[in-house]
């Protein structure tokens, strides 16, 4: 089979496109046939080796495809199912073993680029906003890079709450997506103070949770955006990973929370994850959320796809169409 994996850590050009042994389902697995699968910044955390992993290396945590064999014990799926699944390394290939719990049926209303689409962004915003900091309507929240993938899910769905939502983004362009996805104000962190914008924005008071997935550029001023025992998540590094610090800062702001999450451990069962995944299908079947795919790359392109991506040219969504007719 097909499949984009690295032997090494290093830039975009150290992405290889070639073939593999087409892998075998075992226990519990299910064999996928790969349709689409989802670029995110993790795929690019593993290739430069700040996510370990022994080489090779096949990128790739989310995709949509369907079901061509189950292995011993498997009563999840069955081979013919539409499925879509996040956080199983492997989705840059015609064809990834993914764990059968893990595999989520797909909506008939559903295309495989929406449901992967979905699945990895869709479900970081559905549990950033429904179990980290459960947002309740008129709370604030502060949504850092609000035009990128999961930002401007996270925007729609903190509406959806009634919170009020003030997000950051880098040019007047994406701030106009930002507003069309309902932020209630933007401000363009080239050219303004966020820190200053999110303190007018509260009345002072600071607001109760930032999202924070660009890292090292937004930490400190992030905590200074804060309300005394308000939290801040920072749950990704698109500007290299935040530096350590003492636990003593925490108290000096104010008495705030810090946390660091990810998604495996917010869809750990497979409750959890049904109850994440079949609320996003049902609210982008009713209209309620709407994606942004921006660009759909071949499966050879996958390096293209990173360096767009590294280089913030990017909103919404980028999907790899490993079948040319998905």
């Amino acid at each position: 089979m097909k499949a984009v994996f690295i032997d090494a850590p290093g830039g975009a050009d150290q992405l290889r496109y070639a073939d593999l042994p087409k892998p075998t389902p075992g226990k519990g697995q299910a064999l996928v046939k790969i349709a689409v699968s989802g670029v995110n910044f993790i795929d690019v955390y593993f290739r430069i080796g700040l996510y370990k992993a022994d080489p090779p290396i096949t990128l790739g945590m989310e995709a949509a495809g369907v079901v061509e064999a189950v292995g011993e014990g498997v009563t999840e799926v069955k081979p013919g199912d539409r499925v879509a699944y996040a956080m199983n390394r492997g989705s840059y290939a015609e064809y990834a073993v993914v764990n059968a719990w893990q595999l989520v049926p797909i909506p008939e209303s559903l295309d495989f680029q929406s449901a992967a689409a979905t699945m990895l962004q869709g479900m970081t915003a559905h549990y950033l906003t429904h179990s980290t900091w459960p947002l309740k309507a008129g709370e604030s929240c502060l949504i850092h890079a609000g035009a990128g993938g999961v930002g401007l899910l996270l925007i729609q769905i903190a509406k959806m709450i009634g919170a009020r939502v003030i997000t950051t983004v880098g040019t007047d362009a994406k701030a106009v997506l930002a507003k069309q996805a309902g932020a209630d104000e933007v401000v363009v962190y080239t050219r303004d103070d966020f820190q200053a914008a999110a303190r007018a924005f509260t009345g002072g008071k600071g607001v109760d949770v930032v999202y924070d997935s660009v890292g090292a550029s937004t930490f400190m001023k992030s905590l200074d955006s804060l309300r005394p025992r308000g939290l801040m998540v920072t749950y990704g590094n698109a500007s290299g990973p935040v530096p350590a610090i003492e636990p003593l800062l925490l108290n000096q702001k104010g008495s705030i929370f810090l946390t660091r999450p990810t998604l495996a451990h917010h869809a750990a069962t497979r409750e959890e994850l049904l109850w994440r995944a079949n609320d996003l299908f049902q609210w982008i079947g009713e209209g309620k959320l709407k994606l942004r795919i921006e660009f759909k790359y071949p499966l050879a392109e996958a390096a293209q796809a990173h360096r767009d991506l590294e280089d913030r040219k990017t909103t919404g969504k980028l999907l790899l169409l490993v079948d040319p007719s998905a």
